[in-house]
């Protein structure tokens, strides 16, 4: 029967701990879990409390916490792949750093790329859905510059289409609302402040809605999660929105990680298996002092069972 595989992510990094502090409160089946990792690394962070089983990825360097190396690097990146090669029905990832990645010659800006390129088949497209309890937010674009940004009404309505389709699979949710974010401040004043909401998301809502999608036009993102947060402490059930849908990374995650902290889980989409992670990174300047804070590892790994 196919398991959980969970990743440890960096072994310089937090990843190792949190992972077995979540396995240890969680108490899940020994059967259901696999771990992607080293056995010199979880001894090194923590001791497992179950006989779990382990695909060990080769780590002959030294463990050295907070430091960035090419040998945690493609510790990091084998550890992904192989968790895309052994047919779990889940993958959960601890934290890892792109800059090791890059070190260690991978060029991908972040795990949701590398699972793309050995998950993706037939033209599906790995989408970044942060959620935390109902609030729930859609990134349009992920690790890029401002300045690079190339959003296409095309981009948008492909994006929003699969996401429908998610929400209908996963959620059972048949006709989702989506609110969309303007892209510039005040949603562009009619242009004034920026045209990319006349140009691409008007017309891309247009076309959206002609084909049955619940979807707003571009709302002013500085005021459009107030209401979110609010359901979000209230713990509301059915919120008035069931995703927010962001142009760019940081307008949607400054939103959902203020609220919802540690408890915010990445969630990738539109493979045939779901992947989660903690919303947090490899924390560096804690790695080694047996200080993390598992809960996003615990969240993530609830996401998935």
């Amino acid at each position: 029967m196919p398991k959980i595989a969970i990743t440890t992510g960096d072994p310089n990094g937090i990843g190792a701990e949190i992972t077995i502090k979540a396995l240890n409160k969680l108490d899940l089946p020994a059967e259901d879990v696999v771990l992607i990792s080293n056995k010199k690394i979880l001894d090194y962070y923590g001791k497992l409390e179950k006989d779990y089983e382990i695909v060990e990825i080769p780590f002959n360097s030294e463990i050295e916490p907070g430091k960035v190396s090419a040998e945690c690097g493609e510790f990091s990146f084998q550890s992904v792949k192989k968790a895309c090669e052994i047919g779990a029905k889940a993958i959960v990832t601890a934290p890892v750093a792109k800059n090791a990645l890059y070190l260690a010659g991978h060029k991908f800006n972040g795990q949701t790329e590398i699972l793309q390129k050995y998950l993706a088949h037939e033209n599906q497209l790995a989408e970044m859905l942060f959620i935390a309890k109902n609030f729930r937010v859609l990134l349009l674009t992920r690790h890029v510059a401002l300045k690079d940004i190339n959003l296409t009404k095309e981009i948008v309505i492909e994006k929003v289409l699969n996401l429908r389709e998610f929400f209908k699979q996963h959620f059972k949710i048949e006709n989702p609302k989506f609110a969309l974010c303007g892209f510039n401040p005040h949603s562009g004043e009619d242009g004034i402040l920026g045209k990319e909401e006349i140009n691409i998301l008007i017309p891309a809502v247009a076309e959206l809605q002609e084909k049955g999608v619940n979807i707003t036009n571009p709302l002013p993102a500085d005021t459009l999660f107030v209401g979110a947060s609010r359901e979000y402490f209230d713990d509301v059930s059915q919120p008035e929105y069931d995703c927010y849908i962001a142009n760019y990374h940081d307008q949607g995650l400054i939103p959902i990680k203020t609220v919802a902290g540690d408890k915010t889980v990445n969630m990738t989409i539109g493979l045939d298996i779901i992947r989660t992670s903690p919303g947090h990174g490899t924390a560096f300047d804690i790695a080694g002092k047996n200080i993390a804070d598992e809960t996003g590892m615990i969240e993530a790994i609830k996401a998935v069972l």
